[in-house]
């Protein structure tokens, strides 16, 4: 029973990332961080297939990339939050690793929809 939007590659890739980073958060992270870095990677985690979400279901091509970018944005304070994480050895640097990787390949991800829907735009004026 799968819509369009969970066909989408990049919204696919969030939610894998959201539901990992919210484990690993849960597993690995120290009790005391539950409302610093865990809350804050949760949040930021989840903010990225809900805004590529909000995106899809958006008429116009400029509102579609607006929620794009708040995406992107999103992805990326996940990602450095990770960065953080493993230099305060919460997760191990193989974790971190892994998960930096995936996020930059989101984040690519996402930039290429971003530039499809431009190239609409542009195609339309």
């Amino acid at each position: 029973m799968a819509t369009g939007l969970e066909n989408l590659k990049i919204y696919k890739m969030a939610v894998r990332l959201e539901v990992f980073v919210y484990r690993v958060c849960n597993e690995k992270f120290p009790k005391e961080e539950k409302y610093r870095s865990i809350d804050q990677l949760k949040r930021s985690s989840s903010s990225v297939p809900n805004n590529i979400a909000e995106s899809y279901g958006k008429y116009s091509l400029g509102t579609k990339i607006n929620h794009l970018y708040i995406a992107r944005g999103e992805a990326e304070e996940t990602r450095s939050g990770i960065i953080r994480a493993n230099k305060k050895e919460f997760i191990s640097y193989e974790i971190a690793s892994f998960t930096v990787d995936k996020y930059t390949e989101l984040i690519k991800g996402i930039n290429g929809y971003i530039n499809f829907l431009k190239n609409q735009q542009n195609k339309i004026k």
